[in-house]
């Protein structure tokens, strides 16, 4: 079964949020435990992550080297993520794969993601990023082009467009690698941003991608059996918070999509999640929401929330 995984955040850091360099090895470190048992099952993967910590980590230093150096952009940082990260999941997999006995060769790709300039997020940016910050660091940003906004007692916040992807633009690179036996790990971060002029010739631009609805989006592309987006839970929860909070297990597109209508889902969280496990499965995909160590159990047993048809 042809499989891309979609890793949160919680794979790349320590349980607490820590994103320093040796918690990101441990915690890759036992993510990629997981995803050699997907392939010691017997399934092809391909691998994507999210990178929300580690840009997080490159905005502070942006704002503390501001008046130094210029600001790295977002399509920069997308980029230098997928790089350090892709680096770390190699030598993490490759391990693993030693481990278990396991001749699988392993290809990190930078990976660029196309979206259209006239997207509604450029007009109205409204993804928050980074920390928060008092009015006089945060004009200092805005000097150099940056949007923020003030959030009142906490302080000002950076607000980004996140526009949709329409294209994964290295998917036949990414077959071309499937066909010749290689675990590929790929649009980390949802994949660097980027517009088409006119002329034809692509340029990265300032934004964040959602990594799930790219996910869901190369999952099409590359004609998988299923979606399965790796989280901290088990599975979805319905009225989660409360007496009657309960777990969702087998669901059908329209059941779950009158679910994330009534708000069921909260939109920084599970909410984008939801979302892209419906679009994948809209097409007549297979899309599972459910904890990293269970991936194998979901795969093979319809564990977690799984969604279809």
């Amino acid at each position: 079964m042809r499989v891309l995984l979609a890793l949160g955040g919680n794979a790349m850091t320590a349980k607490d949020g820590s994103a320093t360099p040796a918690a990101q090895i441990e915690a890759i470190t036992t993510a990629m435990e997981s995803v050699a048992a997907l392939v010691a099952a017997g399934h092809e993967v391909v691998l994507t992550h999210g990178n929300g910590p580690q840009v997080g980590n490159i905005l502070v230093k942006n704002e503390l080297a501001a008046h130094v150096v210029p600001p790295v952009p977002l399509d920069w940082c997308g980029a230098q993520t997928q790089g350090t990260i892709g680096f770390v999941v190699l030598n993490a997999l490759e391990a693993a794969f030693a481990a278990q006995g396991i001749d699988k060769p392993v290809a990190v790709l930078v990976t660029r993601a196309l979206v259209d300039p006239e997207d509604a997020g450029f007009t109205h940016p409204s993804k928050p990023i980074g920390r928060y910050l008092p009015h006089e660091q945060a004009e200092q940003m805005m000097g150099h082009g940056q949007v923020w906004e003030d959030r009142g007692e906490k302080g000002w916040r950076r607000i980004v467009a996140s526009p949709r992807p329409l294209e994964v633009l290295e998917t036949a690179t990414i077959r071309t690698l499937i066909d010749a036996g290689h675990i590929v790990v790929a649009a980390g971060g949802g994949g660097i941003p980027v517009i088409r002029r006119e002329d034809g010739t692509l340029r990265g631009i300032e934004a964040v991608i959602d990594k799930d609805l790219t996910a869901a989006l190369l999952a099409d592309a590359l004609e998988a059996d299923a979606l399965v987006i790796a989280t901290d839970v088990d599975h979805a929860i319905l009225d989660y918070g409360t007496d009657h909070a309960r777990p969702i297990e087998q669901v059908t597109v329209t059941d779950m999509e009158r679910y994330a209508a009534a708000g069921q889902f909260a939109s920084g969280s599970m909410g984008p999640k939801v979302e892209a496990a419906l679009q994948f499965a809209r097409i007549g995909g297979r899309s599972i929401i459910t904890s990293l160590h269970r991936i194998v159990d979901a795969v093979d047993d319809d564990f977690g929330t799984v969604i279809s048809n």
